[in-house]
């Protein structure tokens, strides 16, 4: 698809979550407050002091699942944004969805066997583990050192350049996958309560946007980090 094709600035904000309820999330994350009248998305974005183009690149990727961003629409200035809304991001993981899915999951399994309690206990036990660390490489090396780059055009951490998260960025969605096989396949079949169900929506959902969270790193952030490196040398 074409850049802002569904998407422009000048469309109704309250439109523009009409044609996508999901980005609701989206304002969630970034502190855009509802009760905003007939203002457009760049009324809007300019009363937030957020990029137009970085605000609908995002809801394009969010939306549309062919839609490929255009990095050379954004700037080196659009870079505290996009870290502040991955910040934002990992919050609303850890406060907001992960926690329903566990709480879910400890109702799930009180009523299994112990060998199949165990088994889920331990795969997302693991996962957490994982989600945690993934995210504090990022908050603690990832993004100081786009910060100091921006700050002072060098970085202190001398060894560290935007291809080595690069070439290390895993997808932190696959052993949600696996869970998701065991709910599906291996639970027993007499064991099909309203719960395991509702687990597996949930699963599905934050599985999808943590695609989208990683596309937003991979095709963005990495792009214009790469560019300011270039800059600065």
């Amino acid at each position: 698809m074409i850049n802002n094709t569904l998407y422009s600035a000048r469309m109704k904000m309250a439109d523009l979550i009409s044609a996508d309820n999901e980005l609701l999330s989206i304002l969630h994350r970034i502190g855009i407050k509802l009760g905003f009248g007939e203002a457009t998305v760049a009324e809007i974005c300019e009363r937030y002091r957020m990029s137009t183009e970085l605000f609908l690149m995002i809801c394009n990727i969010y939306s549309f699942r062919d839609y490929t961003p255009n990095v050379d629409m954004l700037r080196k200035e659009d870079l505290p944004d996009i870290t502040g809304y991955l910040r934002a991001s990992h919050v609303y993981y850890k406060t907001v969805c992960f926690p329903h899915i566990h709480n879910k999951i400890h109702m799930m399994v009180a009523e299994l066997d112990s060998i199949n309690r165990r088994l889920i206990d331990k795969f997302y036990d693991d996962y957490d583990a994982e989600v945690t660390n993934h995210f504090m490489f990022e908050e603690n090396i990832v993004f100081p050192y786009i910060e100091s780059l921006l700050k002072n055009g060098k970085s202190l951490q001398l060894d560290f350049s935007i291809s080595k998260f690069e070439e290390n960025h895993s997808y932190i969605g696959e052993k949600l996958n696996d869970l998701k096989n065991i709910i599906i396949k291996y639970l027993p079949e007499d064991y099909s309560s309203p719960i395991r169900f509702e687990i597996l929506k949930d699963i599905y959902d934050v599985e999808s946007d943590l695609q989208k969270h990683s596309l937003i790193e991979n095709k963005i952030l990495i792009s214009l980090v790469e560019k300011l490196e270039t800059s600065n040398e």
